[in-house]
């Protein structure tokens, strides 16, 4: 059986998972912050109400997607860490 397997709960295993967890939620907070400082470029730059808004709702999107991503982190990791 494979130490980083998920389903093993011994300690290297877990380690190993905990680790692999980190390592994506740092990732995808990483990618989700460049798309947020996309669009509030497009935000600050939109030439009419329609464009702003349309940018404003992706920031709002964005954030959100950081907070659940957060949210699943926190339920995730291991109560020792």
């Amino acid at each position: 059986m494979n130490l980083s397997s998920p389903l093993n709960d011994h300690g290297a295993g877990v380690s190993q998972a905990a680790a692999d967890l980190r390592v994506l939620f740092h990732r995808l907070n990483n990618q989700l912050g460049i798309i947020l400082a996309h669009a509030e470029l497009l935000e600050a730059k939109a030439p009419d109400d329609v464009a702003r808004a349309r940018a404003g709702q992706v920031v709002t999107s964005v954030l959100d997607a950081m907070g659940t991503a957060r949210e699943i982190r926190s339920k995730t990791e291991p109560a020792d860490v």
